[in-house]
């Protein structure tokens, strides 16, 4: 979830300042009375209301796979995920999870899909699709479900 603006922050503030209750406040704007009081702690003790960094550690593999994958790609469209993590280390010294694989290679839109234009099959089909193959089912006999059902007048 993203952290609201630092104008609509702004905002808030100013409708506390300028003297709308604190029930008003929340009501008018959307927001929590421990949010408002966040926002007012926050101003009072660091001078402004600025979004403050999400916490965690930055990703580090993430960028240089995403820049370096797509010759990758390209080159060898046919593998898998897990050969495309051996190719990345054998070219770059580093293992990538499949997932991180797998993230990367979603975000630059690359598709597994084959094209329809492809090679078609050598195989001929005997029957239109969608048509029954199997004698047996047109050789049911059928009758045991209608003495189950009774026939309405």
């Amino acid at each position: 979830m993203k952290a609201y603006s630092q104008d609509f922050r702004e905002h808030v503030l100013q409708a506390v300042d300028s003297g709308y209750p604190r029930v008003e406040v929340i009501r008018l704007f959307g927001i929590s009375l421990s949010m408002l009081k966040r926002y007012e702690k926050q101003r009072r003790e660091e001078g402004h209301v600025r979004p403050k960094a999400i916490p965690g550690r930055p990703p580090l593999i993430r960028t240089q796979v995403e820049a370096g994958v797509l010759p990758q790609l390209q080159a060898h469209a046919d593998a898998t995920l897990e050969q495309h993590c051996a190719m990345w280390e054998q070219t770059h010294g580093e293992r990538v999870s499949r997932w991180t694989m797998s993230r990367a290679i979603k975000r630059l839109g690359w598709t597994r899909k084959k094209s329809r234009l492809g090679q078609r099959s050598a195989m001929q089909r005997s029957a239109p699709r969608g048509a029954r193959t199997h004698e047996s089912f047109r050789q049911t006999n059928w009758s045991f479900l209608m003495s189950a059902v009774p026939i309405l007048p």
